[in-house]
């Protein structure tokens, strides 16, 4: 259909401005499209079209030079012109036979025009015809596109769309979930099925490896299989889902892209509908999965037949327990309501669980207020899982081009690894130590294994961490609160880099005699043998320590020991 919207060589020479027109070389391309009439007498030309432009002339620029000439044409060739009209007059009296081979050598209609004939009513004539045809041709696809937005709300959505699709390009269609079965209309037999699809799926790796050319650039055709293959990539929540390739014999054009980008958006659309129904059936037939983080769930076949064939077949399974939190969903600046609170949990499952597929992980999610539980579950069941669950995490980082997510504050806590499912409850367990030390870490994503000491420091026993705190950290603590000084971070950022003075002086921002005088005072409250190693060590602890509890209740707690190395 969009075929007849174009404006080629052939027909603009059977319109009345051309009548005594005669066409002395390059028959070859008289199907060539033509885009617009342009004047063009000078031969530095090459910024000056885009390519599809009819080019009109007088022979001014030629200087009655053949070789001149040919090169004029040759930029006009290169520069992919639709065709040269030259005027019979003053400045050009024949053609060339040098223009002529070349013109013939290269399919490029070379026309001659009598002097009679006006170059104003030429552009007049065409530009009007052009100019209509386009409107007609947007016409046309907001037509086809309010049809395949109709059709993604009936049975067979996407097999429907393609049926449309097919009938406004009259093109070979393959549609190519990245998770599920290829659809090709109007079908094929088995060998040409694969072979079309070995040549798309090739071209789609190409597409993805290809750096983006940004969202305006028209995407450029394949060839492949004696066929030029134009694809589309469908893509939900800054993730692809799927491809759309449409195979021609013919050079595509503007109107087969834009169908295929719409009918490409009304299958997004259809897939986010599904998959949104999907996710809240999901949850509602998961809720052992609750039960099982809770430790409620113990038989472990029946677990296993929860999980579902595909992850039976291993022997041995790859299981962390992830827990995302949003802290701020119910902050009164987002001004959600609980209907839209609802609908960011289910957009951020749904995001999640495609980034977690993508990376090789089978998710099962439970949702409690402003927290979700997955139990990612490794389905390549081979090594560096943690490195893929981290990318996985690190991909998080796309929310910010969510518009329904971008504001969102999360906070993620990871369990260790288990191969049992009896085991997924102490994953769980890990899961939410990791993430009440959040905000000690300051890091994204904070897995169990990697707290080091204070997985010692999360057990839930307070009121021994203070006094503990208290017993090493006091005297620093009251003498920061009555001067309103800042020795505890000297000491911390002392300790942490091995006692080195140069390097605590250039982390603290200070001259090193300053230092000096801090690690005096220091020592005056401490002791003088703070920096033995077992004293040290209990002191680094503390700091730890001191990081977990409210300020305002770890730094009022009486002064027991003031100083525990006398």
């Amino acid at each position: 259909m969009g075929a007849d919207f174009l404006l080629t060589v052939r027909e603009a020479l059977k319109r009345s401005p051309f009548a005594g027109a005669r066409l002395m070389a390059g028959a070859g391309g008289l199907d060539r499209q033509i885009r617009w009439v342009h004047i063009l007498e000078i031969s530095t030309l090459e910024n000056l079209i885009y390519g599809g432009e009819m080019i009109l002339a007088t022979g001014v620029g030629f200087n009655l030079d053949t070789a001149h000439s040919v090169r004029y044409m040759e930029k006009l060739i290169q520069q992919n012109a639709a065709c040269l009209c030259i005027e019979i007059g003053p400045y050009f009296h024949a053609v060339p036979e040098e223009l002529r081979e070349l013109a013939d050598r290269c399919g490029f209609p070379l026309i001659l025009l009598p002097h009679s004939i006006r170059f104003v009513d030429i552009t007049q004539d065409l530009h009007s015809l052009i100019i209509n045809r386009h409107h007609r041709t947007l016409r046309e696809l907001e037509s086809i596109s309010r049809e395949f937005h109709r059709l993604t709300l009936t049975a067979n959505g996407t097999l429907n769309v393609l049926k449309l699709l097919h009938k406004s390009t009259s093109t070979q269609l393959i549609y190519r979930p990245l998770n599920g079965t290829p659809v090709c209309y109007p079908p094929l037999t088995a060998d040409k099925q694969d072979q079309l699809l070995a040549s798309t799926d090739a071209c789609f790796k190409e597409q993805e490896a290809a750096p983006s050319a940004g969202a305006d650039t028209v995407p450029k055709p394949y060839f492949a299989a004696g066929s030029q293959i134009v694809l589309q990539s469908i893509g939900v929540l800054n993730q692809n889902w799927a491809y759309l390739a449409l195979i021609c014999h013919r050079e595509p054009v503007e109107f087969d892209y834009l169908l295929l980008d719409s009918a490409a958006l009304s299958i997004a659309q259809e897939l986010l509908r599904t998959r949104y129904m999907e996710e809240r059936k999901l949850f509602s037939e998961n809720l052992w999965v609750d039960e099982l983080l809770n430790n409620r769930l113990t038989d472990e076949k029946q677990v296993k037949a929860m999980l579902g064939p595909s992850l039976n077949r291993y022997a041995e399974l790859y299981i962390r327990v992830c827990l995302i939190e949003i802290g701020n969903l119910h902050d009164e600046s987002l001004q959600l309501q609980e209907t839209d609170a609802e609908t960011i949990r289910y957009h951020l499952s749904l995001l999640l669980r495609s980034i977690f597929e993508k990376h090789g992980f089978r998710l099962f999610l439970t949702m409690k207020n402003n927290r979700l539980a997955a139990i990612a579950v490794d389905k390549k069941n081979s090594g560096k899982a943690k490195a893929r669950l981290q990318s996985a995490l690190d991909a998080l980082g796309s929310l910010r081009a969510d518009d329904k997510l971008r504001d969102l504050k999360l906070a993620v806590g990871v369990g260790k690894a288990y191969s049992s499912l009896s085991q997924v409850y102490m994953s769980h367990r890990e899961a939410v130590q990791a993430l009440a030390l959040h905000s000690c870490f300051r890091k994204p994503a904070l897995f169990y294994e990697d707290l080091g000491v204070f997985q010692l420091l999360a057990l839930n026993d307070t009121e021994t961490l203070r006094q503990f705190v208290r017993s090493y950290l006091g005297a620093v603590l009251d003498y920061d609160q009555a001067k309103g000084s800042d020795l505890l971070t000297t000491l911390r950022i002392f300790l942490d880099h091995d006692g080195s003075k140069q390097v605590a002086a250039q982390k603290l921002f200070i001259v090193r005699q300053s230092l000096y005088y801090r690690l005096e005072k220091l020592k005056e409250l401490l002791g003088e043998d703070f920096m033995v190693p077992e004293t040290r060590l209990a002191i680094s602890v503390a700091l730890r320590a001191h990081q977990m509890l409210p300020p305002d209740r770890s730094d009022h707690i009486p002064n027991r020991i003031k100083n525990p190395s006398g």
